[in-house]
């Protein structure tokens, strides 16, 4: 399996004096599991997550994994809405 990048990395708040860089699908798919708050594992957490499995496996745009985890890191409120 070929990692996919991203358009345009996200930069997300995981704590309050550190920034993560996430720059592909693979990446955005451990920070969803490794890093993400359990009270924001709804709904858009799980687009997120089907969505980059989607785009590793050639089903999805690399655009439309980096919109799905950027919705889902909104709602998290680990990213500043643009």
């Amino acid at each position: 399996m070929r990692d996919i990048r991203f358009p345009e990395p996200v930069r997300l708040r995981v704590r309050p004096s550190r920034e993560r860089v996430v720059a592909s699908s693979w990446e955005a798919l451990e920070c969803l599991h490794d890093q993400w708050p359990e009270w924001a594992r709804g709904p858009s957490y799980r687009a997120a997550c089907r969505t980059c499995r989607d785009s590793l496996d050639g089903w999805r745009a690399p655009q439309q994994a980096r919109r799905a985890f950027l919705k889902a890191a909104r709602r998290a409120g680990l990213v500043q809405a643009s």
